[in-house]
């Protein structure tokens, strides 16, 4: 690993999907790989060390903590947040390959897809692109950041909810842009809770946080 990208992986019992999103990964630019774990009780820790990453923690359960802290540590020139259950499409490296080449001062994102084939998948997926045009872009679709634009707005905050959204909204719309690869993420919480409610429930949380609510009290609501 010699490229100029360090992957920084929150995880808390995340080893059901992390070992296709380490796999996805392999290539030149790729400088390493950290996982940063919150005290998984599953094989969290042995899928990332069988894969040859590097593995921090046990952390507290905070996935803007765990970011930042992998963040400090890493050696790229560029840092890409990635969520453990999410898979980059085989042409992720030639898209941020031209990102790297051509938009230093800005922050990329992955275009959104979910691993479910049914009609309701597609619609969501156009509504995220959407609202990632309009510099709304979450977690679950990758964040390539150069280093000196990372420390510009202040990196990630120790929060355990919406981490993202803090900072995209602190780099704001025009130094964020599409990376143009997909970012394939499962669709199980979709399904389980249903795209309507899930969808409901999501952009209530964001009003709350928008309106000041304590990240904390959100994440307790999340996790309900």
């Amino acid at each position: 690993m010699t490229g100029p990208i360090s992957v920084i992986i929150p995880t808390l019992n995340g080893a059901a999907s992390l070992a296709d999103c380490l796999r996805a990964l392999d290539g030149p630019l790729v400088h390493e790989v950290i996982v940063v774990d919150a005290g998984s009780s599953d094989d969290t820790r042995k899928v990332a060390e069988q894969a040859g990453v590097r593995v921090l923690g046990p952390l507290p359960p905070s996935r803007g903590g765990q970011l930042r802290a992998g963040c400090a540590v890493a050696r790229g020139e560029w840092l890409l947040a990635l969520h453990a259950d999410t898979r980059l499409a085989p042409d992720w490296a030639e898209a941020a390959g031209r990102h790297l080449a051509n938009w230093s001062g800005r922050a990329g994102w992955f275009t959104f897809a979910l691993d479910d084939p049914r009609p309701v998948a597609r619609l969501w997926e156009v509504g995220v692109g959407l609202r990632s045009r309009l510099g709304w872009p979450y977690g679950d679709q990758g964040l390539l950041i150069s280093r000196p634009l990372y420390e510009e707005v202040g990196g990630y905050r120790d929060l355990p909810l919406m981490e993202d959204l803090d900072i995209v909204r602190r780099l704001g719309a025009k130094r964020l842009r599409g990376v143009g690869a997909r970012a394939l993420t499962s669709a199980e919480r979709y399904q389980r809770n249903g795209y309507l409610k899930r969808g409901l429930r999501n952009w209530a949380l964001v009003s709350r946080w928008l309106a000041g609510a304590d990240p904390k009290d959100l994440a307790r609501s999340y996790r309900r």
